[in-house]
């Protein structure tokens, strides 16, 4: 029987982005992709990120999380979740210190401070942006990720070019275009997160510029699909914005889901994503989500 049967775990979302929290402290349990997988299959645990956490490794740190995507990949980073990951540690009863108002996670990307700004609203500090072609990573060497040669449809008449790139802790580029809703991003936005010129993959972004301080922002997600928000790439698309100067260092980034603020602090260049969080649900992990689940990774 897999360790995670009956295990607890609290159904979220962060402006709609599908979480499910999987607290693994005190326990040396670790998640398979392929157990990932399955209880991204199970409608009671669907999730667009699964967030686990575990106890903190190093000195300072409150907790380590993996994130998986469905399918059963790992995440650098996740906003959304990070938060989500926050309100358990400090609000639920069965996980959380109601008298932390500071929390420090850690994830593969690194360590990402978070601050309590009310009860289902929380600011976390992603770090500094990654932005040199061999660190978001790129296939080619292109001199200024402001904007990279890439294409798709027709050389003489392209559906969509010239997207900026950047890392949030997970590689993003981002596409500027008139209105998002004039795309099929569920067409392309695999054809993209697999081109050759992103060796770990990437998320693909749609982004209007409503004005100075508004952004609009349509995501596929690299290893999730289409999403109705993702933190990292409104961390992705505000940079690229104001590195092309088309928004200033702040901005609301409305997303399908919802509203998040976005702040790129000029005195440490960390990027600082606020937002709520909702809890939807929790629940326990039935044996038989994980029966016959032996499919390689």
């Amino acid at each position: 029987m897999s360790p995670l049967a009956h295990r607890r775990f609290l159904k979220m979302n962060g402006i709609g982005n599908e979480i499910v929290v999987l607290d693994l402290r005190g326990t040396d349990i670790r998640v398979r992709p392929e157990e990932a997988r399955a209880i991204a299959r199970d409608p009671a645990s669907r999730f667009d990120q699964l967030m686990v956490v575990h106890d903190g490794r190093i000195t300072g740190v409150d907790a380590d999380m993996k994130i998986y995507n469905t399918d059963g990949s790992e995440s650098g980073a996740c906003g959304n979740g990070t938060r989500c990951v926050a309100w358990a540690l400090t609000r639920d009863p069965a996980m959380g210190d109601p008298a932390r108002t500071t929390l420090t996670l850690r994830t593969k990307a690194g360590v990402l401070p978070v601050t309590i700004d009310g009860e289902w609203t929380f600011t976390v500090d992603m770090g500094a942006p990654k932005l040199a072609w061999q660190d978001i990573p790129l296939r080619d060497p292109f001199p200024d990720t402001r904007t990279i040669e890439l294409q798709i449809g027709p050389i003489d008449d392209p559906i969509l070019h010239s997207p900026a790139a950047v890392n949030m802790g997970n590689p993003h580029a981002i596409f500027f275009v008139d209105d998002v809703d004039a795309y099929d991003l569920a067409r392309i936005g695999p054809l993209l997160e697999n081109h050759p010129i992103f060796p770990e993959r990437a998320n693909i972004s749609l982004a209007e510029i409503v004005s100075e301080s508004r952004i609009r922002l349509r995501v596929w997600e690299r290893g999730a699909g289409i999403t109705r928000a993702c933190g990292s790439a409104a961390c992705a698309a505000l940079v690229a914005a104001a590195r092309k100067t088309l928004t200033g260092r702040e901005a609301v980034v409305a997303l399908p889901g919802g509203e998040l603020t976005i702040r790129w602090r000029e005195r440490d260049d960390h990027v600082l994503m606020t937002g709520p969080v909702a809890l939807e649900h929790e629940g326990r992990f039935a044996p038989a989500l994980f029966a016959d689940r032996a499919e390689s990774a």
